[in-house]
């Protein structure tokens, strides 16, 4: 699988972007809400979601994790197919859709062209208990997030550890023991934890 990709951009559309990976140009599917991000830069790294179907194979590309693992929940629904998961993300940002479907705003997600009242309950219904156990760790981060966190969070994910599981374990340290500590002691801790 590809795990993303990294190069100059030749092409760039709302919908899909080529990127240059040493001479290969790749095809890859975008929303709106990348496209932002990467409108005036010349070279990006996407993180990449590789769908495989009967006649085709396509590349989707996300800017930040966050949107991808959104991606791959919504994909996992019954009737939503990446291209409505695109839609939806391009529609509301990660974190207004995340928002929408913990606080069961079936209006505002069948508000999104292509999901209808139904198909809002499922989404809501299948990701809502999944979504709420990973956003209660972004939550306390996020307020309590000191140079030292965020280190400790990258030193986290580059041993290996899921994003959310790394919030999660930090988020209790600094909870328990304080925020004023180093990045060896926050990791230290935290490492005890998982």
């Amino acid at each position: 699988m590809i795990a993303y990709v990294k190069g100059p951009i030749t092409f760039k559309s709302p919908t899909y972007v080529f990127i240059d990976v040493n001479g290969l140009g790749y095809r890859v599917h975008i929303s709106i809400y990348t496209y932002e991000k990467i409108v005036n830069l010349e070279e990006c790294r996407l993180l990449t979601h590789l769908v495989v179907k009967e006649d085709a194979q396509q590349l989707y590309g996300f800017f930040d994790e966050e949107e991808r693992d959104l991606f791959r929940h919504l994909i996992g629904i019954t009737g939503v197919g990446p291209n409505t998961a695109r839609m939806m993300l391009s529609s509301l940002s990660p974190e207004e859709l995340k928002r929408a479907i913990i606080s069961g705003d079936i209006s505002l997600i069948k508000s999104i062209k292509g999901i209808g009242p139904k198909g809002a309950q499922r989404i809501v219904i299948e990701l809502q208990d999944v979504l709420k156990k990973t956003s209660a760790a972004d939550t306390i981060t996020i307020v309590n997030k000191t140079r030292a966190v965020e280190e400790a969070l990258a030193a986290m994910t580059m041993l290996g550890f899921q994003r959310a599981q790394a919030e999660k374990a930090v988020s209790t340290v600094v909870r328990n023991v304080g925020g004023n500590m180093s990045v060896e002691e926050i990791l230290k801790q935290a490492l005890k934890l998982i």
